[in-house]
């Protein structure tokens, strides 16, 4: 079969999840492209790459390029991009953000314009807000990228070490302030690795953005209280970080469609905590691979269990590792193969 993939977002092509970080929508297309090409399918994707290339079996080329002919074409969050595509017996938009009421509407006026066969969420909680055409849904769940279930066991450091990804507006200063109240008073030694490109090049002495001044600010004086601000590092780099951490701290937000870092994280055996709300609901088992939480109180208390128990980490880590590894991103191609295959024979 030939499958296209389209994006517009910016270039990347499949050394660069293995060089340098990415997000999660862009680095899973990288993956489930290579997965479909280990499954003897002829895979392009067009994006803004400068140079046409084959990488691990899959073609890259840039996206003002003519549209070749193909069986399968998937579009990555965008549906403009299906109106550059004349042929095609299948046509699906791989939807990445979460939608709220306006989203669904602008979405559900596009679907015929685009003719599009099927809208791919990834998760029960992504796709809850669509309300329109339900024959349109289809569910694609992502895969892990392989760095993460590399049998490289769990150890988490002491002293104790937690970790979050979260982008800085979207909770970081309730999560600092609650580490500084409640956490670390509880546990002097540990730190808090703060995983964020924005605020890692403020460190370096460029600007920061004007609504995130005092929170970087702020930031600069929390060295005493175990804060560090690093950049994120490609998918081989951040694996050891998640399994030398005790606990991914991710309070989470309503507007999270997946949240692929606490995926990994799960999967290389780091603990998570994060509130009773939202995508982060499907990525951790409560009281196994973590903590789902209903309020801060709750939420300070497990992270301290994490970080300073070590009967309660070993038991948490070792079950992030067991029931969250399974999910490869060939899976993910096989279910896309029969998704297609379900369209075409209708």
């Amino acid at each position: 079969m030939n499958i296209l993939f389209l994006d517009d977002s910016f270039a990347f092509d499949g050394y660069t999840p293995r060089n340098d970080p990415m997000g999660g929508a862009q680095k899973g297309l990288v993956f489930l492209a290579e997965a479909l090409a280990n499954r003897h399918h002829e895979v392009t994707v067009m994006n803004r790459c400068e140079d046409t290339h084959t990488i691990r079996g899959v073609l890259w080329k840039n996206i003002a390029e003519a549209i070749p002919e193909t069986d399968l074409v998937v579009a990555l969050r965008h549906p403009r991009l299906l109106e550059k595509v004349q042929s095609g017996r299948c046509r699906m938009l791989w939807v990445t953000d979460q939608l709220d009421d306006s989203g669904v509407a602008a979405l559900a006026s596009r679907v015929d314009a685009c003719r599009i066969d099927r809208l791919v969420f990834m998760g029960d909680y992504h796709v809850s807000p669509w309300s329109a055409d339900e024959g349109l849904v289809a569910i694609l769940r992502p895969g892990i990228a392989p760095a993460y279930l590399a049998p490289e066991p769990p150890q988490g450091y002491w002293p104790p070490r937690a970790v979050t990804t979260m982008h800085p507006r979207s909770g970081l200063a309730w999560l600092l302030d609650l580490w500084v109240d409640k956490i670390h008073p509880m546990i002097d030694e540990a730190e808090l690795h703060v995983f964020s490109g924005l605020l890692a090049r403020a460190a370096t002495g460029k600007a920061v953005e004007g609504d995130l001044t005092s929170l970087w600010r702020r930031m600069e004086s929390l060295g005493d209280a175990g804060v560090v601000v690093r950049r994120p590092l490609p998918d081989a780099d951040m694996a050891r970080e998640f399994r030398h951490a005790r606990v991914h701290l991710h309070p989470g937000s309503l507007r999270e469609a997946y949240v692929a870092t606490l995926a990994e994280s799960q999967a290389a055996g780091c603990p998570g905590v994060a509130f009773k709300a939202g995508a982060a609901v499907e990525r951790i088992k409560d009281s196994r691979s973590g903590f789902l939480v209903p309020d801060d109180a709750a939420f300070a208390n497990c992270a301290i269990l994490c970080l300073k128990e070590e009967l309660v980490y070993r038991g948490r880590s070792k079950d992030a590792a067991d029931l969250q590894r399974d999910r490869s991103w060939d899976d993910a191609a096989a279910e896309l193969e029969a998704l297609h295959d379900a369209v075409v024979s209708r």
